[in-house]
């Protein structure tokens, strides 16, 4: 059976570390989709309009293991713990990043903006319609005012969100690929 490393990541308090983007892509690292508003939302937000513009969907998932391959490495697992995300968001937010918006971590985009945020806990739950989250997960909708991208999340061309940024590991576990693939399915399922 083989073995992988599991990295949790995190940021460091003295140095530039964090998420600098949040980037709209196909394939979500994450593993789950975000929900688009329009015309007939599934969700009911305060703002009525003809056309809302919204993405709404998981940012960062607690604990989940994420799988990575470079060339250094090999292939690895990462991990992002509820408190790693709490601090990950508050620098986030200090910075006032909430319009770093990018399409697969390339080409940067303008009039695509952050407008709601939260972390799961027991007085906030995931919104009806997605899978449940485990507490700490970061969740988030984004107003899409640019006409190119807004075409792009309608056509299915991007469905998810992933974060880019500077982090630093703070721990390494070996796990087996067995027990990686059971945590997945748990956070998947939950």
């Amino acid at each position: 059976m083989e073995k992988f490393p599991l990295i949790d990541m995190t940021i460091d308090e003295h140095e530039e570390t964090g998420v600098e983007f949040i980037s709209f892509v196909d394939t979500p690292a994450i593993e789950r989709e975000w929900m688009a508003f329009n015309k007939t939302p599934r969700l009911k937000f305060a703002v009525k309009s003809e056309e809302k513009r919204i993405v709404s969907g998981p940012v960062m998932v607690a604990n989940l293991p994420i799988y990575r391959y470079d060339e250094h490495n090999g292939e690895y697992y990462v991990k992002f713990s509820s408190d790693s995300i709490q601090r990950i968001v508050e620098r986030f937010f200090k910075n006032g990043l909430t319009s770093n918006v990018n399409l697969d971590h390339s080409e940067v985009v303008e009039g695509v903006y952050m407008i709601e945020s939260f972390i799961i806990d027991d007085r906030k739950k995931t919104p009806e319609g997605f899978s449940e989250l485990p507490k700490g997960s970061w969740f988030g909708s984004f107003k899409v005012e640019n006409d190119d991208v807004w075409k792009q999340v309608k056509d299915g061309t991007f469905r998810g969100f992933s974060i880019e940024g500077m982090f630093t590991d703070r721990a390494q576990k070996e796990l087996d690929e067995d027990l990686i693939n059971k945590i997945i399915k748990v956070l998947s399922e939950s």
